[in-house]
Parts: structure tokens; C-alpha cells; sequence
């Protein structure tokens, strides 16, 4: 039974060879190992060159997303058999292998001695000895801290913002003839009647057409406007634009 520094990784071996995924416990990006051409396939098949038109260095991928493509990457249907019934010489083969796959990868790893993950170097700090989970490194740790300070900001800035500075209230108008509500223009929209405010002869104040008396000097709208000219006290009538009539002094 195949023991791994990691119990994390991935078993890519075929038919043809050997090769072995190892991934990070945190970011689950993987180092692939160099692929070893198996000796008893190489044999049975009579295969020359196998190592010249598969072979690769080891490396790291993307993730296990980048595995998906380990078919069409190794490029031929000898990769793609699967190893299930394999002689005891090939299983030899494969351990031994897998040993040496280890070596090759495990010194991208390093194991975390406080949560005991293994992780790839893009997620140790390297100056507590620990994961980034367990002691994240302290620039990368405060960056995110003014980052999520900046958020949280700019959204309370946005919720007290003002954006609109409108009245919120509606005042209907409605017609002192029909009694329906008369819309904004100068005419009822329901009976055509005139929306103008009257004004008062006596002293200008403006009233509603509905109104008898003025709401500022309480004279009557509906008599006639007085003569400004006729004098009240002796009924002399005077010119247009005098202040104080000529037949008595009384000012009008």
C-alpha cells in the first residue's frame, strides 16, 4: 500500500509509467511529477523511444483543474490505459516510483507545525515556520485589513450620502366648481373651469375663486372696486394719482 508525506496527491500512473500529483492543503495547487517510463511495459511492447516522446520534468500546475487536461497533454492512447491487473513486476515498479516521487516533490512542501497541512511555498510564512492560515504574513494581513477598512467606508459614505433633495410630499388642487381634483394647469382637467386666483380690489391679496370675502382685508370680492379718486369722507371727486382729497384734506 503506497504511503505519501501528503494525503493530498493524486495517482496519474498508467500502463506506460508513472507519475504522481501532489497538492497544497490550502490553495490545492499541485506539483506533478516527472513521468518514469515503466520498464515491464517497455518490454512487453518492444517501445522504443517512449521516454523521448513522453518524458517531462516535474512541475507545478494550477491547481486540479489543471489535471483535467493530463490525457490530451501526454498526447497518445498509451497514457490513457489504466493500470488495474498489472503483474507483480509492474507493481514493484510503481512503488518504487512513487518513492522517488515523493523525493522529487516533497521539498516543494512544507509541513505547517501548528495544523500539520502540507503547503506549497506561495502559502507558508517562512519566518514563523507556520501556514498563512495559521500566522498570515503581516503585509499581506494589513493590505486585506485596509482593503476591508476602504469597504466598509465607502459603503457608510454611500449610505449617508444625499442623492436627491426633492420634496417628498403631493398636494392635489381641487376645482371650487366641480370639486374634483383639477390637475396643474390654469383650467380644471374635469370641467374646463379657470384655476386663477382672484385678487382683491381693495387691498391685492390673492384668493381663491370659491371665496366671498378677502382672506387678508376681509372686503368683499364680489362688489365693485372703489374709485380710488371718490373721496370717502366728502364725496368730492378727485384726479387719478392724488394722495389727499382737494375738498376736504382727508387722505384717500
Amino acid at each position: 500500500m503506497l504511503k505519501s508525506f501528503t494525503r493530498n496527491y493524486e495517482d496519474n500512473s498508467t500502463e506506460a509509467g508513472f507519475e504522481f500529483t501532489f497538492y497544497c492543503d490550502i490553495c490545492n495547487d499541485g506539483f506533478r511529477s516527472s513521468f518514469i517510463e515503466s520498464e515491464t511495459y517497455k518490454k512487453g511492447k518492444n517501445l522504443r523511444g517512449l521516454t523521448q516522446g513522453i518524458g517531462v520534468l516535474g512541475s507545478f500546475l494550477g491547481g486540479r483543474v489543471s489535471s483535467l487536461g493530463y490525457d490530451v497533454e501526454r498526447g497518445g492512447s498509451v497514457l490513457s490505459e489504466r493500470f488495474e491487473g498489472q503483474s507483480p513486476e509492474w507493481r514493484k515498479e510503481h512503488e518504487i516510483a512513487f518513492e522517488q516521487a515523493q523525493n522529487e516533490s516533497q521539498r516543494h512542501f512544507h509541513r505547517c507545525h501548528s495544523c500539520h497541512k502540507y503547503v506549497c511555498e506561495s502559502c507558508f510564512n517562512e519566518d514563523e515556520g507556520l501556514c498563512t492560515e495559521c500566522a498570515p504574513r503581516q503585509e499581506i494581513y494589513v493590505a486585506q485589513a485596509r482593503a476591508e477598512a476602504m469597504r466598509r467606508n465607502i459603503d457608510l459614505a454611500g449610505e449617508e450620502a444625499t442623492v436627491w433633495r426633492g420634496a417628498i410630499e403631493s398636494k392635489t388642487t381641487i376645482c371650487p366648481s366641480c370639486g374634483k381634483p383639477a390637475g396643474t394647469g390654469k383650467f380644471c382637467n374635469n370641467c374646463g373651469a379657470s384655476m386663477a386666483l382672484q385678487e382683491c380690489s381693495v387691498c391685492g391679496a390673492k384668493n381663491a375663486q370659491n371665496v366671498r370675502f378677502c382672506n387678508n382685508c376681509g372686503s368683499n370680492l364680489a362688489a365693485p372696486a372703489p374709485d380710488p379718486g371718490l373721496c370717502g369722507e366728502c364725496g368730492f371727486q378727485n384726479p387719478p394719482g392724488v394722495k389727499f382729497c382737494g375738498g376736504c384734506g382727508s387722505k384717500l
